[in-house]
């Protein structure tokens, strides 16, 4: 290496070293008192949409909410007037019809261009006739699509046992909740009429054609039929008893199932219809159930200020388990103390949130304790495996003034989430064997995962998480590192299931596999190194667009954001990769930085339902590019395995 070249690199470690300081302070700038970090969780407008319908159908709509959510909503409409599902995306048809929707109810002109504009795209995409079934229900609550048109969910499913074809612990836990609700929702086809129709969004497509009757696709569908006939009939004769016993069943499981702040699984879906179905079972508003939901509600909201006036958008989900974990990890690796005292403090929140509440996880794990964290402020009866995984990584390294009381609460995270490992190796994220694929024939799910199989990037953060704890020789960290070698794409990545998408993949799994012991020699690794440094961007940086779940061309390609240029660096560097492209994606995070420490991302590079549901996490574009760079530079020192380790 020449003199020249040497004093280039020198000076780019200058730079990135001073890049970094500045992303740190700007981090534990936004340190909350009380320990925990948490950015704002940014999806799309059917969320907004759905609350302003939601309490419209509750009665507890005021002009003002109605007007700042519609403002909201316009704001966030795209030039061809429609809405997407994410940044940058196609407009949506399904997306687009809510939004018309809430404007509607909150009084805005149909005649207005912007409405005007979203009717033809609506209309040209097959028109409303073409939307979602999760649409087609909401525009039934008020009238707008008939309840026959929409498939039948029956109350009678919460009988079913554990070990049936669909039972409610079939579906993933996000499902479950929102499934149980609708059943009740289903059954009652309630209308509250509106003074406005929705023929303008008609463009008098056919119905779907049904599959033949001898294929399962096609069984479901007749069975629908059947069971839209019994929801009308049945419950008026003999059997209405049972239909009556099954809805009280359903009302106790959602009741049970009220977290602390009000809310559902952490989550609008189960939220919102579990309000409608308690409400259509006779719960006031003022019941102390259903107040505490709403006040949850308002939790979740953001305000704030535009030029065109007072705006307000909820957030889907929030995160600050989640992105506590993460932060206190990427510190560590940037080199701040690990008994700083913003650390310490973030340890402290974080073992408080350690949850030791049962959980519909038990069902399949009956005789597993608990002791995993969950993403959220209030979620104690889901936690989750990648959340756990994530936290013992982080905390293990800290240095903390009671390092028993520290330890004893992460053998208890490592003992559940090793539990929780699933029979064919890998880790869902919030169950076990959630495997079965009946759920997804359904005439009902066209929208979303309804199930929660195990995945690469879940897999990756446990086997990585099993390896610093040093059970590599255990038989459940050599199943999980088989599992992520048969899932290994034949291009060399991973897909992601909670990231974008084979970057993000690929950027948990290298480090897993060589934490585990696989060798940075390896075919495995050396054929993920290689896709990345094929996928690297002429700007030195990484992207990849959301449109990769559906349409394969778009794999690995997109415009570079710091997160997923922080996650390919975090896999090439696990793989010890010294050369131009390392230095080219360090330069990228160094170029982008703003004044302010921090980096902008026009993209959503977070995950919730591949293909349908996305998320722009804001503090992704932080904390990962600290993260890199702070391996980068070296800084994770080895004294920062702390006194909790083994």
């Amino acid at each position: 290496m020449t003199a020249e070249r040497l004093a280039q690199d020198e000076k780019s470690d200058v730079r990135a070293e001073n890049c970094l300081d500045a992303a740190v302070e700007y981090l534990r700038s936004l340190q909350h008192e009380d320990g925990w970090w948490k950015g704002d969780l940014a999806t799309n407008v059917t969320m907004d949409a759905e609350d302003l319908m939601l309490r419209r159908f509750l009665g507890v709509a005021t002009p003002r909410t109605d007007a700042e959510t519609a403002r909201w909503i316009r704001s966030q409409q795209r030039d061809d007037g429609t809405w997407a599902t994410f940044p940058g995306g196609p407009g949506d048809l399904s997306t687009t019809v809510e939004a018309w929707v809430a404007l509607r109810m909150a009084g805005n002109d149909p005649a207005e261009p912007y409405m005007a504009e979203a009717a033809e795209f609506i209309r040209g995409a097959g028109g409303v006739e073409k939307a979602r079934v999760f649409t087609h229900l909401w525009l039934a609550l008020f009238g707008l699509w008939e309840w026959d048109d929409c498939p039948d969910l029956p109350p009678e499913l919460i009988f079913l046992p554990s070990w049936a074809p669909l039972n409610v612990y079939n579906w993933a836990c996000w499902a479950r909740q929102t499934i149980v609700p609708l059943t009740i929702v289903s059954a009652l086809r309630p209308v509250r009429p509106v003074d406005f129709s929705v023929d303008q969004l008609r463009a008098g497509t056919p119905t779907a054609r049904k599959a033949p009757p001898w294929t399962l696709d096609g069984g479901f569908q007749r069975l629908d039929v059947v069971l839209n006939a019994y929801t009308r009939w049945g419950p008026r004769g003999p059997l209405g008893g049972i239909r009556r016993l099954a809805m009280r069943r359903s009302v106790e499981w959602i009741v049970a199932r009220q977290e602390a702040d009000g809310g559902w699984g952490g989550i609008q879906p189960p939220w919102v219809y579990s309000l409608i179905a308690l409400h259509l079972m006779g719960y006031a508003t003022d019941h102390p159930v259903m107040a505490a939901g709403l006040r949850g509600l308002e939790g979740f909201t953001v305000h704030a200020d535009t030029a065109d006036g007072p705006v307000r958008w909820l957030e889907a989900c929030q995160s600050p388990v989640w992105d506590t974990g993460l932060v206190v990890g990427a510190l560590l690796d940037a080199g701040v103390a690990p008994d700083d005292q913003a650390v310490l403090k973030a340890t402290d929140w974080l073992l408080e949130e350690q949850i030791d509440a049962p959980g519909d996880w038990q069902v399949r794990r009956p005789t597993l304790t608990t002791g995993g964290w969950a993403f959220e402020f209030a979620n104690d009866g889901y936690p989750d495996t990648d959340d756990t995984a994530e936290i013992v990584l982080a905390l293990r390294r800290v240095v903390h003034p009671e390092p028993q009381v520290l330890r004893a609460a992460l053998d208890d995270a490592v003992e559940w989430t090793t539990g929780m490992q699933s029979t064919d190796g890998g880790w869902g994220a919030f169950d076990a064997d959630n495997t079965d694929t009946t759920p997804l024939r359904l005439p009902f799910c066209d929208f979303g995962a309804v199930i929660d199989p195990p995945s690469a990037d879940v897999t990756a953060h446990v086997v990585e998480m099993l390896a610093a704890e040093g059970r590599t020789g255990t038989d459940e960290c050599r199943r999980g590192v088989r599992w992520l070698l048969d899932s290994q794409e034949a291009d060399g990545s991973w897909f992601g299931r909670w990231g974008t998408n084979h970057v993000y993949g690929t950027g948990a799994v290298v480090p897993a596999l060589i934490a585990a012991g696989t060798s940075t020699d390896d075919p495995v690794i050396r054929r993920a190194v290689s896709w990345l440094a094929d996928h690297q961007n002429p700007d030195g940086g990484w992207g990849e667009d959301l449109r990769s779940y559906v349409d394969p061309s778009w794999i690995g390609r997109g415009d570079s954001t710091p997160s997923q240029t922080a996650w390919a660096l975090l896999a090439l560097l696990a793989a010890d990769e010294q050369d131009e492209t390392v230095r080219r994606g360090v330069g990228y995070l160094v170029d982008t930085q703003r004044p302010d420490g921090g980096w902008d991302e026009h993209r959503y590079t977070g995950t919730g339902f591949p293909g349908d549901f996305y998320i722009g996490y804001h503090l992704y574009r932080l904390v990962f590019p600290i993260w890199a760079l702070g391996r980068y530079l070296g800084r994770d020192r080895p004294h920062q395995e702390g006194a909790v380790s083994r």
